[in-house]
């Protein structure tokens, strides 16, 4: 499991005289999601996390967002391995777009490894990556790094925090964690093990920042077990349906227990909920008895009030089983007056709409739908303010470096260092791409940047997201588009009428007056650039300017204008060349 490379020396200088450390984000800082951050030392370098984030309205049609890897890719041969801190989409979403571009060993813990090997089944069935399961407790070497896996609490199971020992000191990456007493599997933040790490010594604490805002304590996932219960009690004679994220074992745990004491059948429905709960099973994460679980083709067989049912969905996604269900699409279930929708999740920044609307949809559907964040329904996973300030008192950091969240999260999170008697000098804000230097007898530095930006993912398609598509899918998504095709010959000559299509175009009453001066201004372009050789680009932006002009006068409408130009060819009278858009 350990590798080892030797050291080197370059133009005669020891590498103890140059060694450096230096601690780089690619993604985690000033968001919320995409987290990847990376320790490079002298020709090493690890991976910590490789996630994703959800896009906001301002990217229509994009499925998700990782980050820019180009600093990886141009050192791929340093790369030793990627850690990943625990299963959630933040923290391994981008593993499908990293993977096969770095195609690097992988460490995790068993359901981090489970889940990471369905989302690859789905996104990369042939690709085979290079996993080694570890254990919270386990201390393994990676080249010149030493890291011991150190168990934390969280939202979802087998969440680990890092620390590693390097050649200049020890880092501690704290991952995402909160300090819950009466956690629901009884696995608890590991206290004594991040203090032995602040006997030690601790040069760089990076620790989760999402809650800092929050005064106090986060309250234990356990009480979602007594709001449960009360709803479970309220709506006895009800078909109960329940949407949450399909990693969180926990939650999945709670409903579990209750639906038991309430004596219902649960039936899981949705790809990604049904894998995950089998493979949770199987690794004894979920504990519930295989008489209480039915297929959801079965629950015709029973009533009401003796089923529960565990779907995705709870932050709107459009082909997630609860909004399959509230566009009454769904083949199986079909929803009523009957039942009660329970969202126990929050909605995640940039979903408030989808999610809005699929609530607005249920209630149609005639529906109760319980989602109000007063009736405790969701509890955070993540750390607030005193057991931030508890972590920082346990490891006791000479430098910290706040990451995880927004950029008012790491300012709130470096005041709470600061609180605890951390020095301003030793506090860095970073941003992605900055790069932390530690040498070994100066005071770090935080100078210089790498590539760390954004990539937008699309299907199998990556790419840049200051990409013109994004522009284009805005324009076409809030104005229509109107397309214009015209065939000449090859003399520019019309061969035929033009034709023109429109979607998502609104036109007032008038229509028939304004589609006719549509077609005799886009027939008067051909006409005016006819007679010689036909100039397909030169027609294609006479006939656009000429089009949007109509638009804007007549119908004060922006449509995106897109023309077609086909172009007799010599050789054929049937086959024409098409110059598009």
């Amino acid at each position: 499991m350990a590798r080892n490379l030797p050291h080197r020396r370059r133009n005669g200088t020891s590498d103890f005289d140059r060694e450096k450390l230096s601690f780089i984000p690619l993604g985690g800082l000033g968001e919320i999601g995409k987290n990847m951050y990376i320790l490079e030392y002298d020709d090493e370098i690890i991976v910590i996390d490789s996630g994703l984030k959800f896009p906001d309205s301002e990217l229509p049609g994009i499925d998700y967002i990782v980050p820019d890897i180009s600093y990886l890719e141009a050192n791929r041969d340093k790369i030793l391995a990627i850690l990943i801190t625990h299963g959630h989409e933040d923290h391994t979403g981008g593993l499908p777009y990293v993977l096969p571009r770095l195609n690097v060993p992988l460490y995790g813990t068993q359901l981090t490894l489970g889940l990471i090997r369905n989302k690859l089944q789905d996104d990369l069935p042939g690709f085979r990556p290079d996993m080694h399961e570890i254990r919270a407790g386990d201390i393994i070497k990676i080249g010149s790094f030493t890291i011991r896996f150190i168990a934390v609490a969280h939202s979802i199971p087998d969440g680990v925090a890092l620390s590693i020992e390097t050649p200049l000191g020890r880092v501690v990456h704290t991952g995402d964690f909160k300090l819950d007493s009466t956690p629901v599997d009884g696995r608890v933040t590991d206290y004594g093990a991040f203090a032995e790490e602040g006997d030690k010594g601790v040069m760089l604490l990076c620790s989760d920042s999402t809650n800092a805002e929050r005064k106090g304590f986060t309250p234990s996932e356990r009480i979602i077990s007594g709001t449960l219960d009360t709803l479970f009690r309220t709506y006895r004679t009800k078909r109960i349906i329940i949407s949450s994220f399909a990693s969180n074992v926990h939650r999945i745990q709670q409903v579990a227990d209750v639906a038991a004491r309430f004596n219902r059948k649960i039936a899981f429905l949705g790809r990604s909920m049904l894998r995950n709960a089998d493979l949770a099973r199987d690794t004894g994460y979920l504990k519930i008895d295989s008489k209480m679980i039915i297929q959801i083709e079965e629950i015709w067989k029973y009533s009401d009030n003796q089923l529960v049912i565990i779907t995705t969905g709870s932050q709107g996604e459009p082909f997630s089983g609860l909004v399959t269900m509230s566009r009454g699409e769904n083949k199986a279930i079909d929803l009523g007056e009957h039942d009660v929708v329970f969202l126990l999740a929050s909605v995640i920044p940039g979903n408030e709409k989808l999610v809005n609307n699929t609530i607005n949809r249920l209630f149609a559907q005639g529906c109760e739908v319980v989602y109000e964040k007063d009736r405790q329904i969701h509890v955070s996973g993540h750390a607030s303010s005193e057991e931030l300030k508890i972590m920082l008192n346990l490891t006791r950091p000479q430098y910290f470096v706040p990451v995880h969240g927004e950029y008012k999260h790491l300012v709130r999170h470096s005041q709470l260092a600061q609180e605890v008697g951390i020095l301003p000098r030793n506090i860095f804000l970073m941003v992605n791409g900055d790069i932390l230097t530690f040498t070994r007898n100066n005071p770090p530095k935080k100078h210089g940047h790498v590539q760390a930006g954004a990539v937008i993912v699309d299907g199998n398609a990556a790419g840049s997201i200051k990409s013109e598509v994004l522009k284009e899918r805005r324009e076409i998504a809030e104005d229509g588009v109107l397309v214009v095709a015209v065939a000449v010959d090859e003399r520019g000559n019309l061969l035929a009428p033009a034709a023109i299509e429109t979607q998502g175009v609104f036109i007032s009453e008038d229509s028939r007056d304004i589609f006719n001066e549509l077609y005799a201004v886009s027939e008067q372009a051909v006409a005016e650039l006819s007679g010689r050789r036909a100039n397909p680009e030169a027609l294609r932006k006479t006939i656009k300017t000429r089009v949007r002009d109509v638009l804007r006068k007549r119908n004060s409408s922006f449509a995106v204008v897109l023309p077609v130009v086909s172009v007799k060819s010599r050789d054929s009278n049937n086959v024409f060349e098409k110059e598009f858009f």
